[in-house]
């Protein structure tokens, strides 16, 4: 049985292949070099053309807020770069190419990939300064990675040996240009990675932009950045800015630089050892000058030259506080002997006795019971009758009950 198919509308599909094409993370971000033709700059100030090769073309446009950055006028035949992305025009079903940025062809496309790289990788937070590290004040142990015939290893060598001997130096060689340099590096400072050092150093001489590319690279920017401990970047001479100096936590103009940031005089350091050493010597024996004359002065004081002067005031305040606490028992005493009295007035006042000083007398029975009630005992019982001074013993020879009825 045929299943009944969807029926979608012609939006539908060009919306679908819209989102089959944003989703698609190789069409998101192209570079893509050909000719212009059919360049037209609408009044807008948006731009459309078509770019073709020998055997296609696709149609493109650069909105106004990326044309207006342009550093050169495009026309018709020129050949160009351009990054963007590919997407749907959904009123027409088109697909078409969205200009970000338009060079050139020829020396610009190295600069376009390069500024496209480093927007990626700052977006990403890689380049922030929170995460650079300060170097070591003494390494012990330098990693450095680079050619091992270039005059950069040579530098480098030749300024650690001269400012500081005894630091230990581990050269990882690695090619620092071409494909091959990509590779190369990443591996090299794989291998210091997994030593501990203190300080790494990777970068090379100066030279063309193509032959310092390899620091350009997103691997190898990404693996410096990985670094386990404080990497300095020394490629090329001053001028020249690789992705790999922003990724680095220092970034040393020249090689020699490098070696110098990296490395203390050893000189240096014994002559600031010194200076300290005098300087902490001066503030102790001024410490101990101010401490000498405060106790010069505490023991011209008076107590100090008299101290039963110090034991007569602390014997008049016992003395005080004794007569304080004398006084605070006496009231507690004399209160609580009141409240003694009443409560002794209160209890005379429920006593028996002083019932029956009032002529009152109270019976028990043989057993020792109180006698309450006539019916409490029989005729010719005998019951204890006690008054007020002595007892008697009587006998029952009648009751008479509810006598008060």
């Amino acid at each position: 049985m045929q299943t009944q198919r969807e029926i979608l509308s012609v939006s539908d599909i060009n919306l679908y292949i819209k989102n089959l094409l944003q989703q698609d993370g190789r069409m998101s971000s192209v570079l893509v070099r050909g000719e212009i033709s059919n360049f037209t700059r609408h009044s807008s100030g948006h731009l459309y053309f078509s770019l073709k090769d020998r055997t296609g073309s696709i149609k493109c446009v650069m909105f106004r807020s990326n044309a207006q950055r342009l550093q050169f006028q495009p026309a018709h035949g020129m050949e160009v770069l351009i990054a963007g992305y590919v997407s749907v025009y959904e009123r027409d079903g088109v697909y078409q190419l969205y200009a970000e940025q338009m060079m050139q062809a020829g020396a610009g496309a190295l600069h376009m990939a390069y500024e496209k790289l480093k927007a990626k990788l700052l977006a990403e937070g890689l380049f922030d300064k929170d995460r650079k590290r300060s170097l070591p004040f003494l390494p012990q142990k330098i990693g450095i990675v680079t050619s091992p015939t270039g005059a950069a290893i040579r530098d480098l060598l030749s300024i650690i040996r001269r400012r500081n001997p005894a630091v230990s130096v581990y050269v990882v060689p690695a090619i620092v240009q071409g494909k091959e340099g990509i590779a190369s590096i990443c591996q090299s400072l794989d291998i210091l990675y997994q030593q501990d050092m203190d300080v790494i150093i990777t970068g090379r001489g100066g030279g063309s932009l193509e032959e310092l590319w390899c620091f350009n690279e997103e691997a190898v920017v990404r693996k410096i950045a990985a670094s386990p401990v404080p990497i300095i970047s020394a490629v090329g001479h001053e001028t020249d800015v690789t992705l790999a100096d922003f990724a680095a936590d220092v970034r040393a103009a020249t090689p020699s630089m490098a070696a110098e940031l990296a490395v203390p005089v050893q000189a240096q350091l014994q002559e600031e050892l010194m200076l300290r050493h005098r300087s902490l010597i001066q503030r102790y024996e001024s410490c101990l000058r101010q401490k000498r004359l405060r106790l010069e002065h505490l023991a011209q004081h008076r107590i100090l030259q008299k101290p039963e002067l110090l034991l007569q005031d602390r014997q008049q305040l016992l003395d005080d506080r004794t007569e304080r606490l004398q006084q605070a028992i006496e009231q507690i005493l004399q209160k609580r002997q009141q409240q003694l009295a009443a409560g002794a007035e209160q209890l005379n006042a429920l006593s028996p006795l002083n019932v029956l000083s009032r002529g009152y007398a109270l019976c028990e029975n043989n057993a020792g019971k109180l006698v309450r009630r006539a019916d409490d005992v029989e005729t010719g019982d005998t019951i204890t009758v006690i008054l007020e001074q002595g007892r008697l013993s009587a006998s029952v020879t009648g009751r008479e009950e509810d006598i008060w009825k």
